[in-house]
């Protein structure tokens, strides 16, 4: 089998964005694809890790195990887009569906592959090495960071494991639902603006402080190991 291994990320949401998929072949190879965008969100970045990975191998016949920590992608392409689909590309709310464009490009990505198609869910900053190695390159990405892309023997691949993971149950969530999947408590937002570092228990809060702030960084976390990879990601001491 084929693994890829994706992850995306977003310097505010909206913001500059950067993708990332590793992949790792049945004859011994792994390489690493990377992009960016200037304005997008992380949602697309997401997606857009996916449909670059799934491109990179549609001409190979072998299985496609494709893991990710978006619970987004992985309910909306294996359960929410029949229902899009159903109700003309709208939600159960009947409002359009964001990202049509690129549900459209992955769903025949999916179709062209037939059945030699599984989707993993991981948790991600949880150790998983394939999946930190994703989150770091797409976060180097959307800050325009220097990342050295592996291309060589899977043997010598430097950062970790590439085997697959086990199947996983995908955590429950529903679309466009508020709360996120696999979370282990209520939401906290972070802001950091000109060096200081503020946490926010409502949205608004965080929001009237960072909105048209320039520089400014914010995230929504819901675990204390969340929070600590957020700083980390941020340059800031857990």
């Amino acid at each position: 089998m084929i693994a890829l291994f994706t992850d995306g990320a977003c310097s505010g949401n909206p913001g500059p964005g950067g993708w990332a998929c590793v992949v790792a072949l049945p004859e011994g190879r792994a390489f690493e694809l990377a992009g960016r965008a200037e304005a997008t969100t992380n949602n697309r970045m997401e997606l857009l890790a996916v449909i670059e990975g799934l491109r990179a191998v549609a001409a190979r016949p072998e299985t496609a195990v494709v893991h990710s920590d978006s619970t987004y992608v992985l309910g909306g392409i294996t359960s929410w887009i029949k229902g899009w689909k159903r109700r003309g590309w709208t939600t159960a709310a009947g409002e359009p569906v964001k990202n049509r464009d690129l549900w459209l490009e992955l769903e025949a990505l999916a179709a062209a592959r037939d059945r030699a198609l599984e989707w993993r869910w991981v948790r991600g900053h949880d150790g998983h090495d394939a999946n930190e190695r994703c989150d770091e390159l797409a976060v180097a990405m959307s800050r325009r960071r220097p990342a050295r892309l592996y291309d060589g023997p899977l043997t010598s691949y430097p950062h970790g494991s590439l085997l697959p993971s086990a199947a996983a149950p995908l955590p429950e969530r529903k679309p466009g639902a508020k709360k996120e999947a696999g979370a282990s408590g209520p939401a906290v937002y972070l802001s950091l603006l000109d060096g200081r570092l503020e946490r926010h228990a409502a949205w608004k809060d965080c929001e009237s402080r960072v909105k048209g702030r320039s520089g400014a960084r914010f995230k929504k976390v819901r675990s204390p190991a969340e929070e600590s990879a957020t700083l980390k990601d941020w340059g800031l001491r857990p």
